[in-house]
């Protein structure tokens, strides 16, 4: 390159850099509005979701509420070792591990069969009918939700006035204080109440699929089944994929407030899950450092699960998270 011509460059340079800046600021005062919007998100996050990390270190230490969370001594490991001692953990474990599972294998894909009937439904007014009905419940908190379950499922409920009625059982039975029928009262009453709010994204995805695809379907003769499985499943997979690695990783949640207003101490022997174990022994029984190692190890393991998950499902149909 000519001298010339190098000269040239090296003075465009910054005068090109400094127009590009130019566009840049005048774009972002052209959307001002939206920038300041954005930035109160940024902000609240911030405030409430990272600057409260600087507590995780309590994990380490003996923290004590009276004094000040630099003057609380280290204690390393120990915390977590108690936890994994603790001769009750595995109960924890099982109960949070046995209600997430089981809510995965059957909660997961009812909502998508759910969003596949209901997209059949040609009737307008049958299915905003069927909408309305299932999307009800989720509007309605767990503290409402677990006072009418009490009352359904008590001895003089309608639960067993309808089985007394039907000659299914001969005498009343009080399912939460019974252990054994707590996990399905569980996973049921969730999915009473998700069922329809679960399905929306779903019937979002299958909106965007393209009707030239079902009407060259049709004239090559596919039934609704044909297209269902063929057409409308493919197409919403993406979609699929990105909620089951959501999924898998929230496993060692249980829905604390749900289990919560349902729990009582004749079925705590199936009602004690890893939520409500940190509760108690970080607020109730004052034992902050070690309810925030229980916490910490519980978000480690979930980490690792949302990357287990986002790694499968890359290899299987190329759909992950990042």
């Amino acid at each position: 390159m000519e001298p010339s011509a190098q000269a040239d460059l090296n003075t465009a340079g910054p005068e090109a850099g400094s127009e590009r800046w130019k566009r840049r600021l005048r774009k972002i005062y052209s959307q001002r509005y939206l920038q300041v919007m954005a930035l109160l998100g940024v902000a609240w996050m911030v405030i409430f979701n990272y600057i409260p990390m600087y507590g995780i270190i309590i994990a380490f230490k003996e923290f004590d509420i009276i004094f000040p969370v630099s003057q609380a001594p280290w204690v390393g490991l120990d915390h977590f070792k108690e936890f994994l001692g603790d001769e009750d953990v595995w109960n924890v474990v099982r109960n949070t591990l046995g209600i997430s599972l089981i809510k995965l294998v059957i909660g997961f894909p009812l909502p998508i069969i759910f969003a596949l009937l209901l997209n059949e439904v040609r009737s307008v007014l049958f299915k905003k009918s069927i909408q309305t009905i299932t999307y009800l419940p989720h509007f309605l908190s767990w503290v409402i939700l677990g006072g009418i379950l009490t009352t359904w499922l008590a001895d003089v409920g309608i639960i067993n006035k309808v089985l007394m009625a039907l000659n299914v059982i001969d005498s009343p039975i009080t399912y939460l204080a019974d252990p054994k029928y707590f996990w399905t009262i569980i996973i049921a009453s969730d999915i009473w109440k998700e069922l329809g709010w679960s399905a929306i994204i779903y019937l979002a995805a299958i909106s965007s699929v393209s009707p030239e695809l079902f009407e060259a379907a049709t004239i090559d003769g596919a039934g609704r089944f044909q297209k269902i499985w063929n057409i409308t499943l493919p197409s919403i997979m993406g979609t699929i994929t990105i909620l089951f690695i959501l999924a898998v990783s929230g496993v060692l949640n249980s829905n604390f407030d749900q289990i919560l207003v349902l729990r009582n101490s004749l079925n705590e022997s199936a009602s004690n899950v890893i939520d409500v174990y940190v509760y108690q022994t970080g607020l109730a029984d004052g034992r902050y450092s070690y309810a925030t190692a229980v916490g910490l190890l519980k978000s480690v393991i979930a980490l690792a699960l949302l990357l287990g998950a986002n790694t499968l499902t890359k290899k299987m149909n190329g759909t992950s998270l990042f």
